[in-house]
């Protein structure tokens, strides 16, 4: 398998496991995110907003330190909010995760963390197969 391949094959994993979190932890139905309906998420005293445009200014991991550091894993909203938050960080360019010290593997584990700790335990394991 080369980097393409295992890049895209990542990529859809991480897709899917977004997709799975939404229907079966959440019971809602998956959609992008506009905008305005970033700020009514919010997690640790921040909005999603706010975490995501520190990712977008290369604070990655402070971002995902301060998102993973007070999330209630139950409550629906925090769970989509970090969900929405690896979505995002999916569709960075190799080189922008790179130059930030993160990984599409990181996303993914990240991911796999937020289903495993919301009680997603058998999609978590559909995942680390």
């Amino acid at each position: 398998m080369n980097f393409e391949d295992e890049k895209d094959y990542i990529m859809r994993i991480i897709k899917e496991a977004i997709q799975a979190l939404f229907s079966v932890l959440l019971g809602k139905e998956y959609r992008t995110v506009e905008p305005e309906i970033e700020n009514k998420y919010e997690v640790s005293g921040k909005t999603l907003r706010e975490l995501l445009d520190m990712t977008d200014d290369g604070d990655i991991n402070e971002a995902e330190n301060i998102l993973l550091g007070g999330i209630d894993y139950n409550n629906k909203e925090q769970v989509a909010a970090a969900a929405r938050f690896y979505e995002h960080l999916s569709e960075k360019e190799e080189r922008f995760l790179k130059q930030n010290q993160y990984s599409r593997e990181e996303i993914l584990d990240g991911l796999k963390g937020i289903m495993k700790h919301a009680g997603g335990d058998d999609l978590f394991r559909l995942l680390d197969d």
